[in-house]
């Protein structure tokens, strides 16, 4: 393995800490990397089509709208877990939940007005339009705007880490961007997924160094599926094979960022549902948030996975 003598007197994983860290943090904040994204107008699969009811996922995609960086499939996903698309006979809960959302009431009355465009008035949790905005509203609420939390706004739907993970899975179903995670890709994102919380270090792509930085975490995600790639950020960038500029993402697929395509300064790992994981600058550590290509410091993606780099 190169030394980390090595790695840090040439090239380094970020471009952007070639800087001295104060300027480096400016130029971060400038630049924005993973900052925000805006509302995902992702395809639905071949599998959203046929399980969702046209008028429905013209539903979702709208309601989606009321909530910035919020992905309609995740509005999906919840519709599917609460009454299967309102397919579910009673639309009641042994809690008191009704609807095609599965609302209580009282929280239904919190997030209800103002009325949305075709909703009932007085609005009801029993009303499709009605619910699934009051559903938007309350994610929004609770984290999903700009993607800030987006694990937490679901959670705060249903208090359950399994519930989380059921409707993050099955939005991954339903964007065709975000197809079930299989292979070498599916490895590199379980990799990172797990790296979540570790430092990041200046020049580390190990845990056995203590952390990663940006082209490290990428590099050890795809080392640990087999495939090799190269250390910095600008050569993964020239590595690809590239993704066509408006094609969807692919869990596994590699996003970076920077002033222009010769000056790639950060490399992101998506992980689906527009998000990503990267390590971000030095004091903080390895994070999942929301992907970040709608910025313009957005430059394209690779597909590791797709390529012919395995060991």
């Amino acid at each position: 393995m190169t030394s980390l003598l090595a790695k840090t007197t040439g090239s380094i994983g970020c471009a952007i800490l070639a800087l001295p860290l104060l300027v480096a943090v400016v130029i971060a904040a400038l630049l924005g990397g993973l900052s925000s994204g805006g509302n995902v107008a992702a395809s639905p699969s071949k599998h959203a089509l046929a399980d969702i009811p046209a008028h429905l996922l013209a539903l979702y995609q709208r309601a989606a709208k009321e909530c910035p960086g919020l992905s309609w499939a995740v509005l999906a996903a919840i519709g599917k877990v609460e009454s299967d698309h309102a397919r579910h006979p009673t639309m009641k809960s042994s809690a008191g939940a009704v609807g095609p959302m599965q609302f209580l009431p009282s929280t239904f009355r919190q997030y209800a007005h103002p009325v949305p465009p075709g909703g009932k008035k007085p609005p009801t949790p029993w009303d499709p339009v009605d619910a699934v905005y009051a559903a938007a509203r309350l994610l929004c609420a609770n984290g999903a705007k700009n993607g800030q939390n987006l694990r937490r706004a679901i959670w705060h739907y249903n208090h359950s880490d399994t519930y989380v993970n059921r409707v993050l899975a099955i939005a991954d179903r339903y964007e065709s961007a975000a197809p079930a995670r299989t292979g070498a890709a599916a490895e590199a994102v379980a990799f990172a997924r797990a790296q979540l919380g570790a430092p990041y270090v200046w020049g580390g792509d190990s845990p056995a160094e203590g952390g990663f930085d940006c082209s490290g975490l990428t590099k050890a995600a795809y080392a640990s599926a087999g495939i090799t790639l190269p250390r910095v950020a600008q050569d993964q960038y020239r590595h690809g094979p590239r993704v066509p500029r408006g094609a969807p993402l692919l869990p596994g697929d590699l996003l970076f960022f920077g002033t222009g395509t010769g000056h790639i300064t950060h490399v992101a790992l998506y992980s689906g549902s527009s998000r990503a994981i990267d390590a971000p600058r030095p004091g903080a550590v390895v994070r999942e948030g929301p992907a970040g290509t709608q910025r313009p410091t957005y430059q394209g993606a690779t597909r590791p996975a797709a390529g012919k780099g395995r060991r």
